[in-house]
């Protein structure tokens, strides 16, 4: 955990999400979550939400949102730069402050692949079922088992030996890590097969709403920056991702995949008399 903290004091997450796959990533996740997000002014809970990149933008479309990031820098640029936020503050995933069932909707975009031990995953999962009303809605990232493959492919880090062992290592086992100090290499993080994602979601207690490759195949296009800079051949790479964001045969294609799932209500009481 101090390996990963250190990696976040030293990057800026925020700026990320604004350009490259990155704002890939951003409009399709933003599109995927308003399909399922119940209306404002709902009360959203943004766990592991960085320096308040989607938290600022749902509180903007009139959410209360809150964040929660174990990070003390994202959090101090969350409360300076997001005038949306209803409140940030440093808390981990796996015991969460907040109240039983005060959250309509809760973001985990980030926790799923920084937690590498299965059972670490499932206790934050339960903590944010806990948290949530029942039908309450939860948004899970993961990123795929094979995401480092195909990143090495497309920049040629696989060229060296080093990022070739770890994605060796990410292949087998699924455990991401990075001796070599370089930041490029990312840092200590768990990447997800698509069923391993739905079979802790449902261990954890939820209903799975759905399952979808995020970028989905549109990050491998030849000449991606020249693409997404323009307007039309943006949307083209859009509806790619959106084609097939269910397809079995290529969900692990996608750098991320992201699990919509839902808090079960519980039974209706029935009297018994007598």
């Amino acid at each position: 955990m101090q390996e990963i903290l250190a990696y976040y004091q030293g990057t800026r997450e925020e700026l990320r999400l604004r350009s490259g796959w990155g704002a890939l990533e951003f409009a399709r996740t933003r599109e995927i979550v308003l399909r399922h997000l119940p209306p404002a002014p709902a009360a959203v809970l943004d766990v592991g939400g960085a320096a308040g990149v989607y938290g600022e933008w749902l509180g903007s479309l009139g959410y209360e949102t809150h964040l929660v990031d174990p990070v003390p820098r994202h959090v101090e640029e969350a409360l300076r730069a997001c005038a949306h936020l209803a409140s940030a503050r440093i808390g981990d995933a796996r015991t969460l402050a907040e109240r039983n069932a005060s959250f309509d909707a809760i973001l985990l975009m980030g926790p799923l692949y920084h937690l590498p031990g299965r059972e670490e995953r499932i206790a934050a999962l339960r903590e944010a079922l806990r948290v949530l009303r029942p039908g309450g809605v939860l948004f899970a990232s993961a990123i795929s088992r094979y995401a480092s493959l195909l990143d090495g492919l497309i920049t040629g880090a696989i060229d060296d030996p080093a990022f070739a062992a770890i994605v060796e290592q990410d292949l087998h086992e699924g455990q991401h890590r990075n001796p070599t100090g370089r930041s490029e290499y990312f840092t200590t993080a768990f990447f997800h097969r698509p069923g391993e994602l739905r079979e802790e979601v449902a261990e954890a207690g939820y209903t799975l709403i759905d399952l979808v490759a995020v970028e989905g195949p549109a990050w491998l296009a030849r000449d991606f920056e020249a693409r997404w800079n323009d307007a039309v051949r943006r949307e083209a790479l859009l509806a790619a991702a959106r084609a097939v964001e269910r397809e079995p045969e290529i969900l692990g294609a996608s750098p991320h995949l992201l699990a919509v799932a839902e808090r079960p209500a519980p039974p209706p009481y029935v009297r018994r008399d007598g």
